[in-house]
């Protein structure tokens, strides 16, 4: 294919990272308002491609209806975890009573989920354009093709992943691996941009001090983000047991969990101010790399701001979908940054 191709698929590989990131913003507004059932079923939405607005479009059994179909998916998840050698869980699943409550229709919740798998269309069209262009790059680097079709199929898993994490109440860790499956998504993207974007150009590396600090700061981030999943289970198991009520209480009440998450948001701060000092020393003002790292500390500014948002003003869910952004750019900074350091383009380093 001709250059222009290959211009198309960075274009279109970029304008995919930035609707991954509008989709973990617009999945963190459906975790924190509670929007996961507002659409029963999948792909339509209460049966429609255009969600209803009002209670009188529903039939009257609709409850009855979606219930006994949540039951069945359920039950074929439970299989799947038996083969895989799940079985005590498998039996929860399967004796799960909470799942015959129906859901309460509300319209707010409805089109939140809604504007939220639409968002998930437009990116799965994005990342089949990706793929098409890709093999631009066939003769010269296949890792760009190879990898955009994994990630294809990775996404058609993490679609089904998402339907089980708002259909089952029990699979805790589901909600964590659904989110380090987000950012493998969102990881492989920025590579293939990143590996497009330095191809047939002359690169170099850094020094093995400055690509270790962001490795391990890189490192650090993705448990942070895997014990804010936790957290986040861990208060909606509080709020269940208060039935919404007291929600000042509900982080006092969340355990050692949360006293984790918030010793590693220290060591993320000095892992970060530590790797700013270096490569501020390193490279120039205009470089990538200084660019990248003063756009991450900037994440972690406003992320530490959220985090105490969220201890003092009762979990506000604006800030709950904020805090779950931010840490997915400050993930995707910090893994850009790391690509750039083991093999940036020549001219941008001032000093070793």
């Amino acid at each position: 294919m001709s250059t222009a191709a290959k211009n198309r698929f960075q274009k279109i590989n970029i304008t995919t990272i930035v609707l991954l990131f509008v989709l973990i913003l617009a999945g963190g507004v459906v975790r924190s308002s509670g929007s996961g059932m507002g659409c029963p079923d999948w792909p339509k939405c209460f049966g429609r491609y255009i969600p209803p607005t009002d209670l009188t479009d529903l039939p009257k059994d609709y409850k009855q209806k979606y219930v006994a179909k949540r039951v069945e998916k359920n039950q074929r998840f439970a299989k799947t975890l038996d083969v895989f050698g799940y079985s005590d869980l498998a039996k929860r699943i399967r004796e799960d009573r909470s799942i015959l409550v129906p859901e309460e229709f509300n319209a707010g919740k409805t089109w939140t989920e809604y504007i939220n798998r639409l968002i998930g269309a437009l990116s799965g069209f994005f990342l089949l354009l990706s793929v098409v262009f890709s093999f631009s790059y066939w003769k010269t680097d296949k890792r760009i093709a190879i990898l955009s079709i994994f990630n294809l199929v990775l996404v058609g898993f993490q679609a089904w992943l998402g339907s089980i994490v708002v259909s089952t109440n029990l699979v805790a860790w589901i909600v964590t691996v659904h989110m380090l499956l987000a950012l493998a998504i969102l990881a492989i993207c920025i590579y293939t941009y990143h590996v497009a974007r330095i191809s047939g150009k002359n690169t170099s590396g850094t020094s093995p001090l400055v690509y270790i600090i962001t490795l391990v700061a890189l490192f650090v981030s993705i448990l942070q983000i895997a014990f804010g999943t936790e957290v986040r289970e861990k208060i909606d198991a509080v709020a269940n047991h208060f039935q919404g009520g007291y929600r000042k209480d509900w982080i006092t009440n969340a355990g050692e969990i949360f006293q984790h998450h918030r010793d590693i948001a220290i060591l993320v701060l000095v892992l970060n101010v530590a790797l700013f000092a270096l490569i501020r020393k390193g490279f120039n003002r205009h470089s990538i790399q200084q660019q990248l790292m003063s756009f991450t500390f900037l994440m972690i500014t406003l992320q530490i701001v959220t985090g105490i948002l969220l201890s003092y003003l009762a979990l506000p869910p604006v800030a709950q979908a904020a805090h779950i952004v931010l840490a997915s750019l400050i993930f995707g900074a910090q893994f850009y940054l790391l690509l750039n350091l083991f093999q940036g383009v020549n001219g941008r380093e001032v000093s070793r």
